[in-house]
């Protein structure tokens, strides 16, 4: 019997102008680039990671 992955939605609700370089590239890591937009993503610890970097500009919520 296999594992359901749990996955989270991830929508973008900030911008990366005047932000460091490398918080623009895991927006774009993530799938997102401008605001409002959202990505369903596997709940990885990679993916956690990368979203820890880019928390402030960003709305995580987990899929039903």
């Amino acid at each position: 019997m296999s594992e359901a992955k749990s996955q989270l939605r991830v929508t973008q609700i900030g911008s990366p102008i005047r932000r460091p370089g490398y918080q623009r590239a895991t927006l774009v890591g993530l799938g997102l680039n401008k605001i409002r937009r959202e990505r369903v993503l596997e709940d990885t610890p990679a993916i956690r990671g990368m979203l820890r970097k880019v928390h402030h500009l960003v709305k995580v919520e987990p899929v039903d």
